[in-house]
């Protein structure tokens, strides 16, 4: 290729530029990628019911102390498929790049999505490039699509029931505090790390040890937090969701950052926390095969769903119940 250490404009012409780019991009996948350059990817899914999602990132910043964006887009649209109970099998990959990005951060960004795509099991099978001027975009932004296939029961929100425990597979607001204390120099980031991860190894290794039924519904806790998790299931199941505020996950240097900051932990975005509504009579079997694995070692139950329509309520410390309020608009800036 062109002895260019950044990525130009004609990266994007559709020229020889961009096969270069293309080539490189494609050569850093490596296994991972299984296109065939056509302008549709071939695929054989198994037969039977498929999941689809698909995410845009736009994250700031885009790199960080321990991934990327690249890290977080293969992450999120993996966990997306795998909490409604499917296997993930391909991604596509659209990226859309600054002029003037140093080629080095772009190969920092595709050997994340190769080695996370490694790590999930799934194959890239097709993708875009797009390149736009400074200014236009915050270096990189990624967009993925993905198809999985169900080889169990899908997992619904309207399957929770009274009674049912909720369970945290890990601490909540790491990557929040994460990005923020590299974005305003809070010098934070060395003790407190991303927490993202993909999970589908996760859920296959909790279902393996404890079988169907066991695990009513499950969802990953990203943008909006935990909090809007919660409402979102107090609004599918037509329950009241109880949760205890002793027993939040939460890191001491995520504690202090909130505090500095004045938001609160349960609004934080993750990138590798699960909250599972589980049979009250599985609950110790679940703990127990999540703590077994290196993405829940510190899984807790922390609430229950309750008989009756209401609302999202805090137990506090004193004995008091509060009710957590839905957010308006968003009390954090994007960090997924």
């Amino acid at each position: 290729m062109a002895s260019l250490d950044e990525v130009v404009l004609d990266h994007g012409s559709g020229a020889k530029l961009s096969g270069d780019l293309i080539s490189l991009v494609v050569d850093t996948l490596g296994e991972v990628y299984t296109g065939e350059m056509e302008d549709s990817a071939v695929l054989s899914p198994p037969a039977g019911r498929i999941a689809m999602t698909t995410d845009s990132f736009v994250v700031d910043p885009p790199f960080f102390g321990n991934g990327n964006i690249g890290k977080i887009a293969v992450c999120g649209t993996v966990n997306d498929l795998a909490v409604v109970g499917a296997r993930p099998l391909y991604l596509t990959l659209g990226m859309i790049l600054e002029t003037g990005l140093p080629m080095a951060r772009l190969l920092e960004v595709v050997t994340a999505i190769r080695d996370t795509a490694l790590e999930a099991g799934v194959q890239i099978v097709c993708g875009d490039t797009k390149v736009v001027r400074k200014g236009e975009v915050d270096q990189i932004y990624l967009n993925t699509a993905g198809v999985g296939v169900f080889e169990r029961p899908p997992l619904r929100m309207r399957d929770v029931r009274a009674g049912d425990r909720v369970i945290l597979s890990g601490p909540i607001g790491n990557h929040t505090v994460h990005l923020l204390s590299i974005r305003e120099g809070l010098g934070f980031e060395q003790r407190v790390l991303s927490d993202c991860a993909p999970l589908n190894g996760l859920l296959d290794h909790l279902f393996d040890q404890v079988g169907e039924g066991a695990v009513r519904s499950v969802r990953d806790v990203t943008r909006g937090g935990l909090a809007a998790v919660l409402h979102e299931y107090a609004k599918a199941s037509g329950r009241t969701i109880r949760f205890d505020k002793e027993k939040l996950p939460i890191q001491f240097e995520t504690v202090m950052a909130t505090d500095m900051l004045g938001i609160n932990a349960i609004h934080a975005a993750n990138e590798g926390c699960l909250c599972l509504f589980v049979d009250p009579a599985a609950e110790d079997r679940v703990l127990a095969a999540l703590r077994a694995h290196k993405y829940a070692a510190e899984a807790v139950s922390i609430g229950e769903v309750t008989a009756g329509e209401g609302p999202v309520v805090l137990m506090r410390e004193d004995g008091r119940d509060s009710v957590v309020e839905e957010l308006q608009g968003a009390e954090l800036p994007r960090l997924c």
